[in-house]
């Protein structure tokens, strides 16, 4: 029972990200390959780029001219962002602060409070067809995924890439994301989740800290919770005794591509896909992004991607940082 109310309060959460009349499928059991999820390793990227490029995948997926799930992994500089109804008050540091690092705060369409992403931190956005894509019947071989079953997919990839370095972590009853001792006496989150669905197409998705500089959560209080511990695998692996761990290794792009190709195939095995695609180490970072940006101008040639609404954060409420 306890774990059942933890489950529906974390997709109350997704589900308040969603717009009216998105299609919900409670796809509890999905067969194995019956999708293709194609990763895509792209590096150090701004995170306004990755955002731009989420929304045309997404507008793209919806309507079925992008016929295939896709999956980003990347690092961001350091930027912090807001759920489209965060509170602002929230961002502890003061404006000149902010602006003297050249740290960005950036609201956005998804759900949940600020965020930090920065050097040293997996970013993983999904463009997954939760819904069948286009008008009329789905295809062949489409199966629905339930906003349930995605949540807990994402949520338990970030799990299974911890274990993958040695840490056990996972979900913590009434808080999105993934946790280190969740239920002990000191949790502490090292996995933040936050998507929107819209059309029935996921974007933006989860940040797992690797090698974070986690003195930068001090500008925030993390996912609106004041006082929550941060931490990542680097801190965490050290406190674990595991040798050759080191709590201060710095921030670093190696780090997390190793991540990154432990959680590509874990999320595409909870989700019963096929990953295709290239990952760490052997992908081309630079390669990818040209070859993705190519298909977005290709994907607006053929007037796929709706780019009427313009910069996304002119609808949005404006960001004040350090208000209090």
């Amino acid at each position: 029972m306890v774990a059942h109310a933890a489950s529906a309060g974390i997709v109350d959460d997704v589900e308040r990200m969603e717009e009216p009349g998105t299609p919900r499928v409670d796809a509890r059991a999905v067969p194995p390959y019956a999708r293709t999820l194609r990763a895509r390793w792209l590096g150090r990227i701004r995170y306004r780029d990755a955002w731009a490029l989420q929304r045309a995948l997404a507008a793209a997926r919806a309507d079925g001219t992008l016929a295939e799930d896709q999956l980003l992994l990347l690092e961001h500089d350091a930027v912090l962002t807001l759920g489209r109804h965060a509170d602002a008050g929230h961002v502890i540091a003061p404006e000149p602060m902010l602006r003297g690092r050249g740290i960005e705060p950036i609201r956005v369409e998804r759900g949940g409070e600020v965020t930090y992403h920065g050097p040293g931190q997996l970013v993983a956005y999904p463009i997954v067809a939760l819904a069948a894509p286009g008008a009329g019947s789905a295809p062949r071989g489409f199966l629905p995924v339930g906003v349930r079953l995605f949540v807990g997919a994402l949520e338990g990839a970030m799990a299974d890439t911890c274990a993958a370095a040695g840490i056990a972590a996972g979900p913590r009853p009434g808080h999105p994301g993934c946790w280190v001792d969740a239920t002990g006496p000191l949790p502490r989150k090292i996995g933040a989740l936050g998507i929107r669905v819209a059309r029935g197409v996921s974007f933006h998705g989860i940040a797992l800290n690797v090698t974070t500089n986690l003195a930068d959560f001090d500008l925030i209080d993390p996912c609106g919770m004041p006082g929550l511990r941060s931490t990542s695998l680097a801190r965490e692996r050290a406190r674990a005794g595991i040798p050759g761990a080191d709590a201060d290794r710095p921030p670093s792009t190696e780090s997390v591509a190793e991540a990154a190709a432990a959680f590509g195939p874990a999320l595409a095995r909870r989700l019963g896909f096929e990953l295709v695609g290239d990952l760490p180490p052997g992908a081309d970072a630079a390669g990818e992004r040209r070859a993705l940006e190519a298909l977005v101008e290709r994907l607006r040639a053929t007037d796929a991607v709706d780019d009427a609404e313009g910069d996304p954060s002119a609808e949005l409420a404006p960001t004040h940082a350090g208000a209090r």
